[in-house]
């Protein structure tokens, strides 16, 4: 028996295709086969099966392989063969490539083929044609409950375009198919697929050009078309609401949102039309019990889920609701708060959980279902639990600082947490705690699907330097390093995160396991996430350990400066010059002004009228250092000496110099530093080119290969949809991956993608984005109005239209009008945080915009206690606002 694949695609000069499967069942060779180049339109293979068929279907794809060596793997996930029983007969598939790029895949991930799509009503069952040469098979996701799938073309079996006679299409999962005997037909075949309304009785054809079968059927050959999509214009745009899970408000919540407020949110959300919820990271930041660890993208574990966001009520149930008794004046203290106390919450909680414990630990040994959730977990959640054991015994999560277990070793471990140890139950009280957190937001997302409302989730982009992944496998990262952001409008600066860099090239040897347990794990909560700062699956601003700032950082991967390119462009090179703090008089006086001459003598050495920063304090690690130490000094001068510091023009390459060749780096925003300023003309413009040479042309191809390396075998490893946050510094080849990939990109309407214009209109948004007026990371849409009147005056006469002189305050139409735009948005999602659906109401929005504000980038130490400042309860119940908003939603297309 021989199998014949055809596979329609156009392909460009030194392009090559593979098909690949689970081959190995069916006869012995490789399991990736070539394709032969056959015409502008097809490629083919074939395979002979040498030994006895199997019963299961053999699934099979393609992939692509570019002239310059990348490889991208095809979505589709449903295209199978099924033999005909035990008659020897041989199989012709002609399919058609499917793209990450075709829109219509998404329709196909977890969301809408799980939750937001309704099944279509029964299709009439056609009589099986007899002795069947060709089955057609066609995918149509976007269709309404009320239709069907129908095809019609030339020929007497298709009834030569007759819509009075057209040909029901029956689905099978994803597909939907008819077989025909078009043995009498004449060839070649034209024809096209369209969509029948049973209610209204029309039908619809497919756009485009007529499709073609050229061929007529051979003797003891089957042929199967996989003809991709149908071709009808058919669009899906759906709304939701942005919050963290600790900034929602309920009456039975402990001074916290808590998982359970998530089934309140969604009643919300069913009442206003939104689709969507989208939450911040949920994970485990207990490092220090402080509010440090308010801090959701510090996460300790990847997997775990964050204490906090327990409902001791539901864990305690009936039988034990004496422990919860005596905590209800305590509740109602932390309930009336404007923002949450993170300590004493996580105080009071772990105080009842394991009091809780306690209670019920005997009845855990039997418990079928928690037992399952044990072994379903253990990978992650018995090193966890001990990370945490020996964090409090320690008195910190710094491992390098524990007494013993400073380096994970498994047999040790599984030592530590072995049921015959004295210290199990300490342990064991984080599996309970673990199991309970699953249980409740498990309940809260199987409601919220119940009401045809997704949950979206967050990646955070790093890990936690002191945190379980990193003590477990500090192989995969670079624990010399620090991820951040360079500078931007928000944090001129820059920001340090603080979390090591990925260590890609050790991941990518167990093709990128961690990362794909990740996902799983997140996909057993959502239907959607976020990965944080994309732009870090291209290259990652990295900052060296010895830096608190991020301008001091530079990209990597990133193509260095060779030495001799200066030369070659005619710049004078001084090493000292370019790659040490320029450190003069005049500037030291600038910078320091009256306390000039203290500075001098504390920290600087001078040598032939240039200065140096002692070594002492010659990094901003040291400086810092000094000043905690010594309080009393004054704060703008350790900024200063920061400042000082960070006045280079070139970083050099340490990893990839060698004796004979150095390599550099520009420092970023070079242009704006004193030691670039106090150049020679010439020499400004020549550095200045070679500068914008490296940032924004040199290393686009290079930044793609890497995130074509990465990004399409983690997106192959979900069905969740993939929302990409692609803001900052963008290099050009990111819109064109994740268009490839079809990741959805963020459109913010403050922060345009194109340099040339000062704001984003929602209107010029791609259809695969989600657009939303502001972030988590940004004031509200009433809080930016305050801020700058001269941005406001101009946003206020050129992109909401209206002549004069711009309100004061964000009223609340004019809140509402910049929720409209974006509601109209051709995007497929509109997301809005809370706060800004609530600035559409005069009596339900908070009295000060400042107050809502959730995160200040430029701020590594903030505080992230925002909370609603009304229950969810009464959300609800505001009739007038939620029918309002649902009217608007609808009318909008979503």
């Amino acid at each position: 028996m021989t199998i014949h694949f055809s596979l329609r695609y156009r392909s460009s000069f030194g392009q090559t295709l593979l098909v690949s499967g689970n081959f190995e069942a069916m006869a012995p060779g490789p399991i990736r086969i070539p394709l032969t180049y056959l015409n502008e339109n097809f490629w083919y293979a074939s395979l002979e099966i040498k030994q006895p068929l199997v019963s299961a279907p053999v699934h099979y794809w393609y992939s692509l392989k570019d002239i310059d060596g990348l490889e991208v793997t095809e979505a589709e996930t449903a295209r199978n063969i099924y033999f005909p029983g035990t008659k020897k007969q041989d199989l012709t598939l002609i399919d058609t490539w499917n793209g990450e790029e075709v829109i219509d895949n998404v329709f196909l991930s977890k969301p809408f083929k799980e939750i937001l799509l309704t099944p279509q009503s029964k299709i009439p069952k056609l009589k099986p044609s007899t002795d069947p040469t060709h089955e057609f098979k066609i995918k149509a996701p976007l269709l309404c409950p009320d239709e069907w799938v129908c095809i019609s073309g030339t020929g007497a079996t298709f009834k030569n375009w007759d819509v009075q006679q057209l040909i029901p299409m029956q689905q099978q999962s994803e597909w939907f198919s008819v077989k025909l005997n078009l043995s009498k037909d004449k060839f070649p075949l034209r024809y096209k697929y369209g969509v029948y309304n049973i209610h209204s009785k029309t039908f619809e054809f497919e756009i485009g050009e007529d499709r073609v079968l050229t061929d007529a059927p051979v003797k003891n050959n089957t042929t199967v078309l996989h003809d991709g999509f149908v071709w009808v214009k058919r669009f899906w745009k759906g709304a939701g609401v942005a919050i963290p899970v600790f900034s929602l408000r309920s009456k039975k919540s402990f001074g916290i949102g808590e998982f359970a407020d998530i089934k309140l949110l969604a009643d919300w959300a069913v009442e206003t039309g939104l689709s969507l919820i989208q939450l911040l990271p949920i994970s485990d930041t207990t490092a220090t019990s402080s509010w440090l660890d308010s801090y959701p993208y510090a996460a300790i574990s990847a997997f775990a889920l964050h204490p906090l966001y327990i409902r001791l009520e539901n864990v305690a149930g009936s039988k034990y609701a004496s422990v919860i008794e005596p905590l209800k004046r305590k509740q109602r203290q932390l309930n009336n708060l404007a923002a949450y106390d993170y300590e004493q919450v996580l105080k009071f909680k772990l105080a009842a959980l394991r009091e809780l414990y306690e209670l019920k630990k005997e009845a855990l040994k039997i418990d079928p279902d928690y037992l399952n959730f044990f072994e379903l977990n253990r990978n992650w959640l018995v090193p966890y639990a001990a990370f945490c054991y020996l964090r409090d015994k320690n008195s910190t999560s710094d491992f390098t600082k524990w007494k013993t277990h400073q380096v994970y070793e498994s047999d040790a471990i599984n030592k530590l947490t072995a049921p015959s140890q004295k210290q199990y139950d300490k342990i064991a009280f984080f599996y309970f705690v673990q199991y309970h957190l699953h249980l409740q937001l498990n309940e809260a997302v199987v409601y919220a699907h119940k009401k045809k409302i997704i949950i979206k989730g967050d990646i955070p982009i790093g890990i936690y330097r002191y945190g379980c992944d990193a003590w477990m496998n500090p192989e995969l990262y670079n624990m010399d390093e620090q991820a951040g952001a360079p500078p931007d409008d928000f944090a001129v600066k820059g920001q340090n995160w603080g979390f090591p860099t990925y260590n890609w090239q050790k991941m990518q040897e167990d093709n990128f396991l961690w990362w794909r347990n990740r996902f799983h794990q997140m996909s057993n909560y959502f239907d959607a996430f976020r990965i944080d700062h994309v732009l870090g699956f291209f290259r990652i601003w990295s900052i060296p350990s010895n830096a608190v700032e991020g301008v001091m950082g530079r990209f990597i991967p990133a193509i260095p400066i060779n030495v001799n390119e200066f030369t070659q462009k005619g710049i004078w090179f001084n090493r000292d010059r370019y790659c040490k703090p320029f450190i003069t008089d005049s500037i030291v006086t600038e910078v320091f002004n009256e306390e000039s001459v203290y500075v001098k003598n504390k920290f600087l050495d001078v040598f032939d009228d240039v200065y140096h920063l002692k070594e002492q304090y010659n990094t901003q690690r040291k400086v810092e250092e000094h000043f905690h130490l010594n309080p009393a000094e004054k704060e703008f001068i350790k900024q200063g000496l920061y400042n000082l510091i960070s006045n280079v023009i070139l970083i050099k390459d340490k990893e990839n110099s060698t004796s004979n060749e150095d390599q550099f780096h520009f420092r970023i925003a070079m242009d704006k530093t004193a030691s670039y300023n106090q150049l020679a003309s010439e020499t400004k413009q020549q550095l200045f080119d070679l500068y914008i040479d490296y940032f924004f042309r040199r290393q686009d191809v290079f930044w793609k290969r890497e995130a074509m390396k990465k990004l399409p075998e983690l997106k192959h490893s979900t069905n969740m949809l993939v929302c990409g946050e692609d803001l900052g510094m963008v290099p050009d080849c990111v819109p064109d991956v994740m268009r490839r990939l079809g990741i959805l990109s963020l459109e913010i309407q403050r922060m345009p993608k194109n340099p040339a214009t000062e704001f984003f209109h929602p209107k010029d948004a791609p259809y695969l984005s989600v657009v939303t007026p502001s972030t988590h990371d940004m004031s509200t849409i009433r809080g930016w109005w305050q801020e700058d009147r001269n941005n406001t005056q101009k946003f206020y006469n050129y992109i909401l239209g209206h002549y004069g002189i711009a309100p004061f305050f964000c009223e609340p139409w004019i809140n509402k009008e910049i929720i409209l735009q974006h509601l109209y948005s051709p995007a497929m999602w509109s997301i809005f945080q809370v706060q800004d659906i609530l600035g559409m109401s005069e009596t339900l929005r908070r009295e000060n915009p400042d107050e809502e504000r959730i995160n200040i980038p430029s701020d590594p130490k903030h505080y992230w206690g925002y909370r609603m400042h009304i229950n969810l309860e009464d959300l609800v119940k505001q009739k007038e606002f939620n029918k309002d908003l649902k009217t608007k939603i609808k009318e909008s297309g979503r």
